[in-house]
């Protein structure tokens, strides 16, 4: 209920409070109220003359008398009590204030009855009952404006807004809206950023929806208010209120690439890929070319969610709107088509980036020398390696990783154990497991299980833990060269070092057994391991192509009693041999 003191009024509502035109009878212009005779009015007098000339309106009383804005909340700190002085002590136009002394006017802690009276008439019962009408901000007090200027006022008003003081923009924007006055939309769209950056929700919908029935609204207005439904309500609520906004007429013309941008970053923080995608083709649809900011999210948010082949499109949709990406989009782009093998793609964007002067980073560089290495372009990744070389940059470890992988994948293990020897003479700090396995990968498949021990003896003397997966190239080295007693050595000294085997390791050295005419080993191999049917039909079918088919009879029968399953091949070799005798 609004209540007038001192020539005053406080008031509850906003938004909506409108003033009737001025009357000839309240003081000419209306900057001042002054008495008809020229003595001292008492206060009773004068609280009866700043009533009668008071405005009612819808919730709230104003009174022409009030005074204006003061100049300190707009440049200084905002005033938590803002004192309202007494008709008689108001200061002149011209900064005089006559001679009166001027006091600030106490509130009556209990209206009159008159006041009373008038603040039910100026209050109706709808506006009462609405509390949801209220600021968030507390009472919102209407001053009266001896300026008249909306553009000086709107200034202000952005002023106040930029600087956060959103009480007294609150009370500001009121005061123009109840004495006629209409804010700019600049001035509109600056209180509701400030609204939007104090986390006032509902004060942000009630002006959005003022500037909507005004047709103020702009591209920036819905960027604003979609962001504070966003963050208060989720991406959800905002995506609702924005497909609203596009089925309205009038909106559809006002919604701008930047407030499609808005929406791809509040989806592509949830990681719904596949909204962010739809609002990237609905920009299309609507004739809207995006922007270096629009692809910049796009590629960023496929490249985080895993979808390489939509940020690899959106990135040649950019190329071919004629925009220079950035260095982080390129980054993105490379990393996304080593991921896919797409390695000719990586090469033609890393040419991009160095022909726009842009300097790579070691990962950048190992990661094309990787995508190269698995393509077996091993010259290229070479290539690569002596770019990186003279850029200035050192290799790691994941460098010369990438290049012994290359080396391996093409088929080149001799080239593989010779560049493994210079990186020990130049590079003895960067050796690791990994690098060892490379190598003895590359040992296994030429044979070399010599070269293999000494790598083994290698690891142990630098202190590397030895894997199951380093034990199991030896054995295959082994197998390989048709060594199955320094086979079953390797795997004795495995055990030995409570390395404990897997099915790749007793595989291994049974096949070799069985080829070395090793029976007894392979059966106490058999007897040691846990019961599987991969192992036990290696067994048969070595045995059996070795032709001990008596040996391989028991095998199967143990094998069935142990309610093991056998194998198509398994159960084709016993039928053999039971036709045949």
């Amino acid at each position: 209920m609004a209540t007038v003191w001192s020539g005053c009024s406080t008031s509850y509502g906003s938004f909506g409070q409108e003033l009737p035109p001025r009357g000839k009878g309240c003081g000419g212009d209306g900057t001042r109220f002054r008495p008809r005779s020229g003595g001292q009015i008492s206060g009773d007098a004068h609280l009866a003359q700043g009533l009668s000339a008071a405005m009612v309106t819808v919730g709230a009383c104003v009174c022409r008398a009030a005074p204006c804005l003061l100049d300190s909340e707009v440049d200084g700190k905002e005033d938590v009590g803002v004192g309202f002085w007494a008709v008689d002590g108001e200061r002149h136009a011209d900064g005089h204030d006559g001679g009166k002394r001027r006091e600030p006017r106490r509130r009556p802690t209990r209206p009159t009855v008159f006041q009373e009276e008038v603040g039910t008439r100026s209050a109706p019962p709808a506006m009462a009952s609405e509390p949801d009408r209220k600021s968030e901000h507390g009472a919102s007090r209407l001053h009266f404006l001896e300026e008249r200027d909306e553009e000086t006022l709107s200034r202000r008003l952005i002023k106040l807004s930029q600087n956060n003081k959103v009480r007294s923009a609150t009370e500001l924007f009121d005061s123009m809206r109840a004495s006629g006055l209409q804010p700019s939309a600049h001035a509109c769209n600056s209180l509701l950023a400030c609204y939007v950056r104090r986390s006032s929700l509902a004060d942000a919908m009630r002006l959005f929806e003022f500037m909507k029935g005004k047709g103020m609204a702009t591209g920036h207005t819905y960027t604003l208010i979609l962001k504070a439904v966003a963050s208060n309500q989720g991406y959800v609520s905002a995506l609702e209120m924005f497909n609203k906004i596009e089925e309205e007429e009038d909106s559809k013309k006002i919604i701008d690439v930047i407030v499609y941008n808005t929406m791809i970053s509040v989806c592509g923080r949830a990681k719904e890929w596949m909204l962010v995608e739809r609002l990237w083709r609905r920009l299309e649809e609507n004739s809207l070319s995006g922007t270096l900011l629009t692809y910049d999210l796009l590629v960023s948010i496929f490249v985080q969610c895993g979808q390489s082949e939509l940020a690899i499109a959106a990135y040649q949709e950019m190329l071919q709107s004629g925009l220079d990406p950035s260095e982080d989009i390129m980054k993105a782009i490379i990393a996304s088509c080593t991921k896919e093998g797409k390695w000719e793609f990586a090469l033609s964007t890393f040419s991009r980036m160095l022909s726009a002067g842009m300097k790579p980073s070691l990962i950048l560089f190992n990661s094309i020398i990787n995508s190269l290495g698995k393509a077996g372009q091993d010259e290229l990744a070479f290539r690569m390696y002596h770019l990186l070389k003279k850029s200035g940059l050192k290799p790691d470890q994941y460098t010369w990783s990438a290049l012994l992988s290359g080396l391996y994948r093409s088929g080149r293990c001799w080239d593989c154990l010779e560049l493994f020897q210079g990186i020990k003479a130049k590079h003895p700090t960067l050796l690791n497991d990994h690098l060892y396995n490379i190598v003895l990968m590359s040992c296994e498949k030429l044979g070399q299980w010599e070269h293999g021990l000494q790598l083994l003896w290698m690891m142990e003397k630098s202190g590397l833990k030895i894997s199951v997966v380093s034990y199991n190239h030896v054995i295959g080295a082994c197998e390989v060269a048709s060594e199955p007693k320094v086979a079953l050595k390797v795997y004795q000294r495995m055990i030995h070092q409570r390395c404990l085997p897997d099915t790749f390791t007793h595989l291994s050295v049974i096949r070799a057994c069985i080829w070395g005419s090793l029976w007894t080993e392979v059966e106490d191999i058999l007897e040691e391991v846990a019961p599987d049917s991969s192992i036990y039909n290696a067994v048969i079918h070595g045995l059996c192509l070795r032709g001990k088919i008596g040996l391989a009879n028991r095998v199967y029968a143990k094998m069935r009693s142990i309610e093991l399953i056998p194998d198509g091949k398994t159960r084709a070799f016993m039928l053999q041999h039971i036709a045949t005798d």
